[in-house]
């Protein structure tokens, strides 16, 4: 009979306490799923340090899955389609091509300046068979960047696309002195110094390459370098050992997809988002890759209906850009089941779910560099993370107040930064431990050590510093409100203000250049513009300036708008003040001084009006 009583009082009370947590504690339910994720993680990650004699890495995750699936497709690019298996014999051919080149030792670094094709995938695959360190190169990059980039990773071996070869030419000389390798991905290359690739990767072998080449690898190694802007006017190579590369290969897996979903690649292979959730993180799931060249708004549903899509990425502006598309009645009609990435505000996550279905948006944070990551797993839109204990013990972070107009953190009496309370915005810092660490820039120290932050909350302790701005409400949601520092991010690319500035003042006219992001109603991040003064005796020339910017920078890093100034001001500490500029943006309503805007048709800097300004503003102009 007491058991009959004792079941029917559990009987009635679970639902009163699964009521009563609901109500109060409403995510308690998704913090437990997250831990235990978490956790699993964790235990995975763990066993493959430990398993068999051999150190386990990202590639021999790639390997298994050969073996499991060898015939199911991998990547499916335009009208060719590659299984785990060809994937892995190509891979081999081009590793045993490059072995065979007199000039190369496996384990040498190689740097990769290719858009989005299969061949870059295979080419990081055969080098990784090598033991190699891959630098991924940003194919937009020219000249001077290009060739700093390349320096950062101590590369041996240039290996290029077929349509950035006027971009190696235009530097091949200052490679040759340095015996660079250079190869093209061609059939015949006619170029002195350049040698053709294509040819000799086809008569190249398919067998596979021996395990003995890469045994000198650890869990330190560098696996890449993606670069990222900075303050020193030029990228940053942040490496990516191979510990972190393992780690990665969870960030898909960790959501949800399986080898049974169908993931839709368009953000670009050297970036982080691109290799290390597209691409890595498909390899731990065993998904099948639809890769495009490049995003298309107008062909992105399409893409989705013909190759059933279940697994979208995205960065903030992917998904404004989408919603921008004409309305059409078929908008909800995909498989696409889950869109993971970044960058989304709350107004636009809304309208996206609203016109096209039912999708899960999973927002995360992180950075290529970082050691702190947050993931908004409940869904709550708006948020980019949630915190919770057991996650600020195992990578301990902390939102600190900070200074805007000193750019520095503030400190107390005792020389300690000052915790910000919930609600308010906050520095976010997180502490460097052999759980979490910071590996920092190769061939740059001085910026690795800018990133380090010492006496946060003790004496003696080290954080990195993310250089992003945050709150955490009360629920324990984190919100991203702004970077600090001399960078901004437009149309999904990271901007540093010094090379842009370094550049403009190489024009004619231009004496000094101070260059800032500023906000467009309508759109995702900063547009650039630069407040400049003139050189003694010169005059502004539009077109000069013009052609110099077109020739120099990519499209993401051209300053949109110049404002011409009688001086540039500095902080006490000589630093050029930017906070004034940004706030007064370019309304020339409200700026007294000559307003001029980008005009690709004129190919010119043309006055900005009142009508250009109330266009933009309005969003019947784009930018």
């Amino acid at each position: 009979m007491w058991l009959y009583l004792y079941s029917a009082v559990i009987a009635l009370t679970l639902p009163l306490v699964a009521w009563t947590v609901k109500q109060f504690s409403p995510y308690v339910w998704a913090d437990i799923l997250y831990i235990a994720d978490l956790v699993s993680i964790l235990l995975k990650f763990a066993w493959r340090r430990r398993k068999g004699r051999h150190v386990f890495f990202a590639l021999d995750r790639f390997l298994e899955q050969t073996v499991a699936r060898p015939e199911k497709p991998f990547v499916v690019f335009e009208n060719d389609t590659y299984t785990f298996a060809s994937t892995d014999r190509r891979s081999n051919r081009v590793a045993n091509a490059l072995l065979a080149h007199p000039g190369y030792s496996a384990g040498d670094a190689v740097a990769l300046f290719m858009p989005n094709e299969p061949v870059f995938m295979f080419t990081w695959l055969g080098m990784a068979k090598l033991g190699s360190p891959v630098a991924l190169l940003n194919y937009n990059i020219r000249s001077k960047s290009l060739l700093h980039c390349f320096n950062c990773s101590k590369a041996k071996v240039l290996i290029a696309a077929a349509e950035l070869k006027e971009a190696v030419e235009e530097v091949l000389p200052s490679l040759q002195e340095k015996g660079v390798i250079v190869l093209l991905m061609v059939q015949n290359c006619d170029t002195p110094g350049i040698e053709s690739f294509s040819d000799k990767v086809d008569q190249a072998s398919d067998a596979a390459i021996p395990r003995s080449l890469r045994e000198h690898i650890t869990y330190k190694s560098p696996a890449v370098y993606i670069y990222t802007s900075g303050t020193t006017g030029l990228p940053k190579a942040a490496v990516v050992n191979q510990n972190r590369l393992l780690i990665a290969l969870a960030v898909l897996s960790a959501n949800g997809v399986s080898s049974s979903d169908v993931i839709y690649l368009n953000l670009p292979l050297y970036h982080t988002a691109g290799f290390i959730i597209g691409f890595i993180g498909s390899i731990e799931t065993g998904s099948t890759i639809i890769l495009k060249r490049k995003f298309s708004a107008s062909q992105f549903w399409d893409d989705c209906r013909k190759y059933n899509v279940t697994v979208v990425q995205y960065i903030g502006e992917v998904m404004r850009y989408l919603c921008s598309t004409p309305q059409k009645e078929n908008d909800k009609d995909h498989k696409v089941r889950l869109a993971i990435g970044n960058g989304i505000r709350a107004e636009i996550w809304r309208e996206f779910l609203k016109r096209f279905g039912n999708i899960q948006v999973k927002e995360f944070y992180a950075s290529t560099e970082g050691n702190v990551g947050f993931v908004n797993y409940p869904g709550k839109i708006g948020a980019l993370g949630r915190v919770n204990f057991l996650h600020r013990k195992l990578f301990p972070y902390s939102l600190v107040k900070y200074d805007t107009e000193r750019d520095e953190v503030i400190r107390d009496s005792n020389g300690l930064c000052i915790e910000a309370l919930k609600g308010e915005t906050g520095l976010l810092v997180s502490k460097i431990t052999d759980i979490a660490p910071f590996v920092g820039y190769a061939q740059n120290e001085e910026q690795t050590e800018r990133k380090r932050l010492r006496n946060v909350l003790k004496k003696g302790d080290l954080y990195f510093n993310s250089g992003d701005l945050m709150r955490i409400d009360n629920d324990n949601f984190i919100y991203f409100q702004d970077r600090v520092g001399d960078t901004f991010r437009w149309k999904g690319e990271n901007v540093a203000t010094t090379e842009v500035s370094d550049l403009l003042t190489l024009t004619d006219c231009l004496k000094e250049a101070n260059v800032y992001g500023v906000q467009v109603p309508g759109n995702e991040g900063r547009i650039g513009m630069a407040a400049v003064t003139l050189k003694e005796g010169a005059q502004f020339d539009g077109s000069k300036i013009y052609n110099h910017v077109v020739t120099y920078l990519p499209a993401y890093a051209r300053p949109r708008f110049i404002r011409i100034k009688d001086f540039v001001e500095l902080t006490g500490t000589f630093k050029q003040m930017k906070v004034k500029l940004v706030e007064e943006n370019f309304d020339p309503g409200r700026i007294q001084d000559p307003l001029y805007i980008l005009d690709d048709k004129q190919k010119s800097y043309v006055p900005l009006t009142a009508q250009i300004h109330s266009a933009i503003v309005s969003g019947s102009m784009k930018l």
